[in-house]
């Protein structure tokens, strides 16, 4: 694990090069889940950079996931957005997760917008349907947190009571309602996968009080809490977990389902964004 120096330089590292490659300066931060980076087809680039050549960035290995850094404006915002994020299960820290986030903190932004691919275990929810995330379950077994704490990025002990903006919140259910998209809310677990989960274990996470269930986005947001930032989640529903009717799944059919999402989600991305 990192000292707060070995950390602190590496970020340095990572943000000069960013810094080199370009003087855009974004003030706001979108991740891209699994089958959802085509959200950046949204927006007005001036630049992207692999994240290969970032020093010190993971790489993604996940099918979909672009792997690049987008510098340009959406919805009249200037944004950097993830195309392609990092998770647990290709075997990464949960530090190596949240540096991106870290890095581009440190760049300039100060809100995150985090979208994600999950299944639904909520009997009300259908595949292609979105969801706010109005509250998480960290059930990953870690946390980005542990180690030496940076005081420069936030306290020891960060208050989780509102992870997720209500202020930002409000805002996208309007934008959804003017759009007439039906928006869900709810809670997300995330466990550390690739596996999917057993009927038991989808009774037993919908009986903690989880909506959907995914393999990521928790690590970022706590990184980004910590650090005083605001969150906006947003959930593409993209299978469905009854325990009772469970059907196998593969990553095409939830790709197909993430595509009928996305332009909802990308819809009220950018609506937020243009309200703010």
């Amino acid at each position: 694990m990192d000292s707060v120096e070995q950390f602190r330089m590496k970020r340095n590292e990572a943000l000069e090069y960013i810094k080199s490659s370009t003087d855009f300066l974004p003030e706001y931060m979108i991740i891209l889940g699994t089958g959802l980076g085509q959200l950046a087809e949204e927006m007005d680039v001036v630049h992207s950079i692999p994240y290969n050549k970032i020093p010190h960035f993971p790489v993604s290995t996940v099918e979909s996931h672009a792997g690049r850094l987008l510098f340009g404006e959406l919805g009249g915002k200037r944004v950097v957005a993830m195309q392609g994020r990092f998770h647990y299960y290709e075997g990464y820290t949960m530090q190596q997760i949240a540096f991106p986030v870290r890095v581009l903190k440190a760049l300039g932004a100060t809100t995150l917008f985090v979208s994600n691919a999950a299944g639904g275990m909520n009997p009300h929810f259908a595949k292609g349907d979105i969801m706010l995330i109005t509250d998480h379950i960290n059930m990953l077994g870690d946390n980005p947190l542990i180690g030496p704490n940076d005081n420069e990025l936030g306290v020891r002990f960060p208050d989780m009571s509102e992870p997720y903006s209500v202020r930002l919140r409000d805002i996208a259910k309007t934008v959804a309602m003017d759009h007439q998209i039906e928006m869900h809310q709810g809670v997300y677990i995330a466990l550390s996968g690739p596996a999917l989960e057993t009927k038991a274990e989808y009774r037993y996470l919908r009986m903690l009080g989880g909506d959907v269930i995914g393999m990521s986005t928790i690590p970022e947001v706590i990184a980004a809490v910590h650090m005083g930032m605001e969150v906006l989640g947003v959930s593409a529903i993209t299978d469905e977990c009854f325990p009772d009717a469970l059907e196998p799944v593969d990553i095409q059919q939830i790709l197909e389902a993430a595509a009928i999402a996305e332009p909802k989600l990308s819809r009220v991305i950018a609506g937020t964004l243009e309200r703010l």
